[in-house]
């Protein structure tokens, strides 16, 4: 199956066991095999299966992401590995060890501006740009005001990586997010703070979708032709246990209209459909809310009498200053609204802390689904996410395969992350959803002064944080809104 164009729709000819739910075309774009499957939650995790991963690798790595820095230390607190700790070096690395390898770099345009004034970043792009078998690309094909902000690796077309995780400082985190972690230090000596993430890592059919997605955007940022991968190897990362076997799963996109692309809205439309066939439980990790559409759909369901309870965990603020007041003055209203239309009170959000009390930040983007169904990948409950940056996000459903194990594990990695959020062990977040048969009853039972989930306070809202949310300055969800109400 070719494709010229990033934002054609491919429609599978066979027909998938998930088509209840994935309808290529409509909320997904692809829906394929993995012969393996494994949620990576939090940054060290992450970069120790992408650095196993790429220490198999033997004729293409693509990597495609919001941002790069060629500075950043795949550090683990559990192995020993070999080779460098920085992502730059440790692709010089691999290079000299293997002469059949290509490296492929798609990035951002506009974020990458930060990248040129690092004398250090010079230098490496610079040798990079001589180098016969590494590719970096800026990537421009978007609309002005958007992002590029999908994070994907893919590894000789065998493996591949759909996250929320850039390959960037400040990310790297270990599960426990305990203070003044020396790894967690940037170049310029400041501890980046508790950091909160979640991937997705797939092999079979599924990465090789995945590589022709990461193909077909390298076309359209007008790389040069990429080479091909004669003989697929095993790049699974070493010693990872799998947590789903032999499984579709479901690839959604987000594309912004462009005169050479339709505009793609797959993870809008999942994101919808999802909570519609919630029958208890909607659970929620994402950066942003400040989506209209989720809310909506989410109003919907808090109507029914015997609706499913939804639990949104969000970081306390969003970053910078700007952006702050913009998200979290349009999170403060949209709240507010649901809030007023949660007539059985079933609706809860929360913000994670850790031991000692600090802000844990929240970057992961994971929707769960009762024990049925899993999202992940690079898109918020924004607008942006949804109809303006480009995404990408993986799904698995549990009814798509025979036996119960892939629900039992959908559950097991929902209470997985709830455990880290409330500093418990699983086994206790597990006995009291069995006691309680709530999740909101579950959180709040286990909290403690610690480590723990705050509910969420709506702030007061000023006049100017107000006129920022209504004119989407920072969140559109499409061109024509970047500068409405201001020209």
């Amino acid at each position: 199956m070719t494709n010229a164009s990033v934002g054609t729709v491919i429609v599978q000819e066979r027909c998938s066991p998930m088509a209840n739910i994935f309808k290529p075309g409509k909320n997904c774009w692809r829906v394929e095999h993995a012969d393996r499957s494994a949620v990576l939650i939090d940054g060290e995790n992450y970069f120790r299966a992408v650095r196993k991963s790429l220490a198999q690798a033997k004729q293409r790595i693509m990597l495609l992401g919001w941002d790069f820095d060629e500075r950043v230390e795949m550090h683990d607190t559990v192995e020993q590995m070999e080779g460098p700790l920085q992502i730059g070096a440790y692709f010089d690395w691999l290079l000299k060890k293997n002469r059949d390898l290509d490296i492929y770099v798609l990035r951002w345009d506009t974020g990458a501006l930060k990248s040129f004034v690092r004398f250090n970043g010079l230098l490496t792009l610079a040798r990079w740009y001589f180098h016969p078998r590494v590719h970096f690309k800026l990537d421009a094909h978007h609309p002005v005001g958007a992002a590029h902000h999908q994070k994907v690796i893919v590894i000789d077309e065998d493996t591949a990586f759909c996250s929320g995780i850039d390959v960037a400082n400040n990310r790297w985190d270990t599960r426990s997010h305990e203070e003044n972690q020396k790894q967690r230090y940037q170049p310029d000596g400041n501890d980046a703070g508790p950091w909160h993430d979640a991937a997705m890592v797939v092999q079979g059919d599924v990465a090789r979708a995945l590589s022709e997605y990461a193909v077909q955007h390298w076309d359209a940022a007008g790389g040069k032709k990429v080479k091909t991968v004669a003989a697929r190897a095993d790049c699974w990362p070493a010693g990872l246990e799998a947590d789903f076997t032999d499984c579709p799963v479901a690839i959604a996109r987000t594309l912004p209209e462009m005169d050479d692309q339709p505009r793609v809205n797959e993870i809008e439309n999942l994101s919808v459909d999802l909570i519609a066939a919630a029958e208890r439980y909607i659970y929620v990790e994402s950066q942003y809310f400040a989506s209209a559409a989720i809310a909506r759909a989410i109003v919907e369901r808090l109507a029914e009498p015997d609706g499913p309870e939804v639990i949104i965990v969000n970081p306390q603020s969003a970053e910078g200053w700007l952006e702050a007041e913009i998200m979290n003055s349009s999170r403060a209203r949209l709240y507010q609204a649901v809030k007023a239309r949660d007539k059985y009170d079933r609706f809860r959000m929360f913000h994670p802390f850790n031991a000692a009390g600090t802000p844990v930040y929240v970057h992961a983007k994971i929707l769960i689904v009762d024990d049925r169904y899993i999202r992940i990948g690079s898109s918020n409950f924004n607008n942006r996410s949804l109809g303006f940056d480009s995404e990408c996000d993986a799904a698995i459903d549990a009814s798509a395969t025979e036996g119960t194990t892939v629900s039992s594990q959908i559950a097991s990695v929902r209470n997985d992350l709830l455990s880290e959020h409330l500093g418990r062990d699983e086994s206790e977040v597990r006995k009291s959803l069995a006691e309680t048969g709530s999740l909101i009853a579950t959180i709040e039972t286990l909290s403690d002064p610690g480590r723990r989930l705050r509910p969420y306070q709506t702030p007061d809202i000023n006049a100017v944080e107000e006129w920022l949310a209504d004119n989407d300055i920072l969140d559109p969800k499409r061109a024509d809104d970047v500068f409405a109400g201001i020209i």
